[in-house]
């Protein structure tokens, strides 16, 4: 496994079991992500939530092509990073191709290598995981509060 080393106060997390035989496992990853980048006030930080999802709809469609179907699909905010992972069925590690131009197909990896801090799998149960590590925007300090209006003082006389 691959551990996190931000501080626990840091971290905030969300998963999703992602079923094959179901919905399409794409679409339903990628309303749960932006919902995720939403809740998390990210949803309007470009380009960081264009290549979360971007990532997240690469390592999802590889486990629908690739993967024996995907199984699950896991966010983790830590600090300015956030991990994406995708479990899926096969034990074959995922292999990165040479994305040529114009050839179709094969240029999912290499769009994650490109746009990813840092990738990898590890095997899972009967299957792997594959995950991506994307920069984040710095996390803002909660609102404070709005001080309170001054009292009003009475007209002089």
């Amino acid at each position: 496994m691959c551990p996190f080393t931000a501080p626990a106060a840091f971290h905030r997390h969300r998963r999703l079991a992602l079923d094959s035989e179901g919905p399409c496992p794409v679409g339903s990853g990628l309303a749960f992500v932006r919902e995720a980048l939403r809740s998390w006030q990210l949803a309007d930080s470009p380009p960081a939530a264009d290549d979360i999802v971007l990532v997240t709809a690469e390592l999802i469609g590889n486990a629908v092509r690739h993967g024996d179907g995907p199984r699950g699909l896991d966010l983790t905010r830590y600090g300015d990073r956030l991990r994406v992972r995708v479990t899926d069925r096969s034990p074959e590690p995922p292999r990165l191709g040479t994305g040529r131009p114009g050839g179709i197909g094969g240029h999912g990896l290499v769009i994650v290598d490109r746009l990813a801090v840092r990738w990898g799998s590890y095997p899972d149960g009967r299957g792997k995981a594959v995950w991506a590590d994307l920069p984040l925007p710095p996390e803002l300090p909660p609102e404070l509060p709005s001080p309170p209006a001054p009292p009003r003082l009475p007209p002089p006389r």
